[in-house]
């Protein structure tokens, strides 16, 4: 129930009167108010402070370590209120959480926290409220109260499909009457050769940039920027075509006879 005393949290702390709420019973400072409805708040608004007294452990919504007792005491963290006290959180099991409220070195009253039911208790102006889970929140009168907070919602993986690099490609006769399917595509130019019925003889790329077959090379010159495809006719004495990757005979050599 609201405690009709109007003793502040601040005064406790620094007046000189501060000995009469330490004479209080637990719960006459901070005690639970059915008539005042519980705000809808949500965990972690309020962010803790560390106190230094006291070294770190794990958080609220944290398990104790493996083999810890149930029903020990044990401190989580310290939070500090709107009007500069200090609740310091233990955790006695999973669905058990008391909070310590101070003013300074003084113990003003402790929030209990069971069952899954949320502890609330207001003071001059004061409220406090210690979640389930272990966190608190407070504000004062006159403040904005803390909105609720929606939990963020996973974002679904969007799939994205796998970029299909893009192929150019040519198909030219060669002199010696093959046919040459010069490829322009995401891993670089290539030629393939094949005979005229459409069985493929060889491919040549930058790694790979000559063949022989039958008298003949066939080749990948890199000129500057730009690959030139080129037919050698070894039979004939020499005789070369040299052909861009647009299929176009952009050079052509003649050697002459032997006399």
């Amino acid at each position: 129930m609201r405690n009709t005393r109007r003793t502040t949290l601040r005064s406790a702390a620094v007046a000189a009167g501060a000995a009469t709420l330490l004479a209080l019973p637990v719960g006459s400072a901070f005690a639970d108010s059915p008539a005042v409805p519980e705000p809808e708040v949500l965990p972690g608004i309020e962010q803790p402070s560390v106190d230094p007294s006291v070294p770190p452990t794990t958080a609220p919504t944290t398990p104790p370590p493996f083999g810890s007792k149930p029903g020990v005491r044990t401190y989580v963290t310290a939070v500090k209120l709107a009007d500069g006290s200090v609740a310091k959180v233990y955790r006695i099991s999973s669905n058990h959480y008391e909070a310590d409220i101070l003013a300074g070195s003084t113990k003003l009253d402790t929030l209990v926290s069971k069952g899954g039911a949320a502890s609330y208790g207001q003071n001059n102006g004061l409220h406090v409220v210690l979640q389930p889970n272990g966190t608190v929140t407070s504000w004062m009168d006159g403040s904005p109260k803390p909105r609720p907070q929606p939990e963020p919602q996973p974002q679904p993986k969007r799939y994205v499909k796998p970029e299909i690099g893009k192929e150019s490609s040519v198909r030219i006769a060669l002199p010696d009457w093959r046919v040459a399917k010069l490829v322009d595509g995401t891993h670089g130019k290539r030629a393939e050769i094949s005979r005229p019925d459409g069985r493929l003889i060889a491919v040549i790329d930058p790694e790979r940039p000559s063949t022989y077959q039958d008298g003949w090379t066939y080749k990948l010159v890199r000129d500057g920027k730009r690959v030139k495809f080129v037919v050698i006719d070894g039979k004939g004495g020499g005789n070369s075509w040299v052909y861009d990757f647009n299929g176009r005979l952009i050079e052509k050599y003649t050697v002459a006879p032997a006399r």
